[in-house]
This record gives structure tokens, sequence and C-alpha cells, in this order.
């Protein structure tokens, strides 16, 4: 991970008077991976001392565009953004600018991330490394079970306003055009917006159809969890079936360890949300960041070191 803060800036954050009141524009909050980015603002909050103000915009992008202009007119200290759309970022964060507010935005990597001004930020994760890693893992599996035979695969894709759905995405559908993996044909693509129900609608459509895949890339794990809930449905063996998600949340580690799912890619998505904060009170005081663009690496999850992920 980049360095984010010179020792004399953290020293700051931790020894000054923290900003009183940060603004909270969450994209859901019925969301499980979202769910665990607002426990890491709240932890961090409650260590250093600040006030939060919450809002759900319910994936509403023009409720979540006046919960903004609401923050900017209450006057808080920061904004903490997890967008609805990608595309309305750089709009987002121009009203906080304008306003001389400072602006983190947290999971939803802005169009912008080459040109963030002095009050912008971004902590998340590179989603080219999620989908890669994901595609790579799960071909391997697949390559293993046939033998390098041709296989097929669909993918189960969040909404693609949201720059992760459209990376991880394209990350798989590139990778199965490598020669590590050209043996899988993508037979179709989907639309689940991170869904656990719509995925299993979705699944139960493919296999009505009579379409059998031998992979499922799903670009979370509620999806990925709605997959292997509808091939369980439908009676087919789900050893047949490669299932891989992405973010590895509680509820993937557990499905993955009674073998519902085969792997899951983590991001910490707690790390996230804590580190939002510490950036959020050192702009609020003034404090000059190395890098406005913070990045905590992906890492492959799969049953042999699922230990070293808590599934509390």
């Amino acid at each position: 991970m980049k360095k984010l803060l010179t020792a004399t800036a953290l020293s700051l954050v931790c020894s000054t008077a923290m900003a009183q009141d940060i603004g909270v524009a969450m994209a859901q909050f019925d969301n499980n991976f979202l769910t665990i980015v607002r426990g890491g603002i709240e932890e961090k909050a409650a260590e250093l001392g600040v006030h939060l103000q919450f809002e759900d915009a319910q994936n509403d992008i023009t409720r979540q565009m006046d919960q903004l202009r609401n923050f900017v007119s209450s006057g808080v200290d920061a904004i903490i953004l997890v967008a609805v759309d990608s595309d309305a970022i750089a709009q987002m964060d121009k009203i906080a600018n304008e306003a001389g507010i400072p602006i983190v935005n947290v999971n939803r990597e802005p169009p912008h991330i080459e040109s963030l001004g002095p009050l912008e930020a971004f902590v998340g994760s590179k989603e080219t490394d999620a989908g890669t890693i994901q595609a790579s893992a799960a071909c391997d599996l697949v390559r293993d079970a046939k033998g390098g035979a041709p296989a097929t695969g669909v993918i189960l894709a969040g909404d693609l306003f949201i720059q992760a759905g459209r990376v991880r995405t394209q990350m798989v559908q590139d990778y199965v055009k490598t020669p590590d993996c050209d043996f899988v044909t993508i037979e179709d693509m989907q639309v689940a917006d991170w869904s656990r129900t719509k995925a299993n609608d979705l699944v139960i459509n493919w296999l009505s159809s009579g379409m059998k895949p031998d992979v499922i890339f799903a670009n979370n794990d509620e999806m990925a969890i709605g997959a292997a809930q509808a091939i369980k449905s439908a009676g087919v063996d789900p050893d047949s079936i490669v299932i891989a998600g992405i973010d590895a949340t509680p509820d993937a580690l557990s499905a993955m360890e009674t073998g519902d799912i085969d792997l899951t890619v983590f991001q910490d998505a707690r790390g996230q949300g804590a580190k939002s904060v510490e950036i959020a009170v050192a702009m609020a005081q003034g404090e000059t960041l190395e890098d406005r663009a913070v990045y905590i690496p992906f890492e492959l999850v799969t049953p042999d070191n699922i230990q070293n992920y808590s599934t509390e």
C-alpha cells in the first residue's frame, strides 16, 4: 500500500483537535460489503473522537446528490463518499471543493483519479487486480478439473454504472483470451446488481435453459452465493461448477468452508473505511497528503489459506 502521510502528519492526526463533524454519504446501507466499510468508519471515528453523520442514498444518485448538498449546507468539516454512480463522483467532488470541504471517496474510484484536487482523496483497491486474480485462480481450477479441455463460463456482473462492476467484468473477459485461460469460452454475461437474489434467479434461468457452465465468475460474493444456492436448488452437483467471488465477506468465507463456493478475493472493507476517516481528519486539519490515492491490495482466498481470514 502506498505511503499515505508523513510521520509528522500522522502524529498531528493523533495529537491535535479532531475534526468535529464528518458527513458520510453511503450508496446504500443494505449491502454486506458496505456494512463492513461502515463498521470500519465507525470504529476509527470512535477511536479518534470524531462525530459522524450518516446518510443512506438507497442506491439513488439524485438522493445522494441532495444528501451531499445538505452536508455542505450544514458546514461539516469533511465528507466521506461511497458513490452510487462512479460517473457522478466528479460532480459531487466539485460541490464539496467549491465549499472548501475536503472529500474522501471510498471504494468507488473517481474517474479523475489521476488529477485529484487538493481537497480530494481516494481509498480503495485496484479493481484491475480483483478481476485478474479471480480469473487466474478460477481458470486454474477449471484446467485441473477438465485437463485443459474446452470449458464454458458465465459472468455475473455488478452494477455497470460502478467502476468495480465494469472493470472486474472486463478483466475476466480479457483474461480468458490469454494463453493461460483460452480454453474457457464465456457463454453469457448478465447484470445481477451485486444481489444474491438476482444472481440466484439468473443462474436458475441459465440452468433451466439447458446451459451448464463449468465456471461462474461473480463480480462479488453476494452473487457467488446466490449462484451456489441456485445450483443446489436445481439439484446440480456443486463440484461440477467452479464458483468464484470477490470481497471475502464473512458470508462468503462461511460458504467456502462448506464447499459452496471455491474461491474469493479479499478486499479490506474495514481497512478502507478506517483509512478514509484518518484521511478526512488529516485533510480537515489542513495536513498535506503525500498520496491522494491510497490502494489496499486484493488477496486471493482459497480453502488452503482461509484460516488467515476472520469469519467474524
